[in-house]
């Protein structure tokens, strides 16, 4: 069940409003506009915002604001305008305003994320216990790894989660200058130390990881190694010692990778020897999901298709999303 706010034309909500109820939904506020929207955002604590995608309602203020509030926004389109308006704010839920409310319905339940109070969110770690890992990996060439985990982990935080972001790239980090922080003590080599002698408590991981305040949430850091010559600090064993004790520690894990999926016992001779690429591997198979991330132009699609084939060998593809950066309008 979602608490839902309606912003919509008199006659779509009449059709609907039957159906919102017998779905088992609460309507707490139906509203003319997005200037209404935006003042009941305060006094409410809505899940859903269900609103017409016309501009007098869907606005970039409006986005803004739920987004602040963590209230999704789903847009109603009626006409060729309405969706152009919609795209042109970068929103992904529209959906044809004739549509029937079980297209709705299928649409709320595939992606609603409804904030828990701290109390609730403690209770239900509590017996869960395991926190959400994400994986973000991309192939050689800069296609935006670093930037799309910072981003990930930031929206996570926004939404009321506690979120760990952790530099797993044995190539050198980058987390760190991207935000600004000193990375002269490389929190995830200390945690990986920590967690080889089975010494990586919760007190632990607060002491060697840094807090950073974004706008519109805080969130911890494990910042990544700045010479590249420390890889053999980060193998496979610790690495994966290390992702058990970060899920419960924080609602949601989230892992900037190296790029390199390369076997290693390929190029070495010593059976026993440490992987460069052991890492990002062992990062990639703990995760819950993957963001595979590549650059819309014909290098880097090239680089991109090319790796695809050595990362479906790694994981399963099932549970990996892909995302092109730098996409022309």
């Amino acid at each position: 069940m979602a608490r839902l706010l309606l912003a919509l034309d008199r006659s779509t909500e009449d059709r609907l409003l039957a159906d919102i109820v017998q779905y088992g939904h609460s309507v707490l506020a139906r509203l003319s506009g997005g200037a209404e929207l935006l003042a009941v955002l305060d006094r409410t604590e809505a899940d859903v915002a269900l609103v017409s995608a016309g501009r007098a309602t869907l606005s970039a203020a409006v986005i803004r604001a739920c987004d602040e509030h963590g209230v999704r926004v789903i847009a109603l389109a009626a006409t060729d305008q309405d969706r152009r308006n919609a795209a042109g704010l970068g929103l992904l839920d529209v959906i044809d305003a004739t549509a029937e409310w079980a297209g709705i319905e299928a649409v709320i339940e595939a992606g609603v994320v409804i904030p828990l109070r701290v109390a609730e969110r403690e209770a239900t770690r509590t017996v869960s216990a395991r926190g959400t890992v994400i994986a973000v990996w991309g192939p050689s060439g800069a296609p935006g790894r670093t930037t799309l985990a910072i981003n990930i982990a930031a929206e996570v935080a926004a939404a009321g989660h506690t979120v760990a972001l952790v530099d797993v790239d044995s190539y050198g980090g980058g987390i760190a200058p991207a935000l600004g922080m000193l990375d002269e003590s490389p929190g995830f080599a200390a945690a990986c130390r920590l967690a080889g002698t089975d010494s990586l408590t919760r007190p632990e991981l607060e002491r060697i990881a840094q807090r950073y305040t974004s706008p519109r949430g805080a969130f911890w850091v494990l910042t990544g190694i700045g010479r590249p010559s420390r890889w053999p600090e980060l193998s496979g064993e610790r690495v994966s010692k290390t992702i058990e004790v970060l899920r419960k520690w924080a609602d949601y894990v989230v892992l900037d990778t190296g790029f390199s999926l390369e076997s290693d016992e390929e190029i070495s001779s010593d059976l026993f020897a440490p992987r460069r690429n052991a890492a990002t591997l062992t990062a990639l198979r703990s995760a819950d999901h993957v963001v595979a991330c590549g650059l819309a132009d014909p290098v880097g699609l090239a680089r991109f298709l090319r790796s695809w084939a050595e990362l479906a060998e790694a994981v399963s593809t099932d549970r990996v999303s892909v995302v092109m950066n730098r996409v022309r309008p």
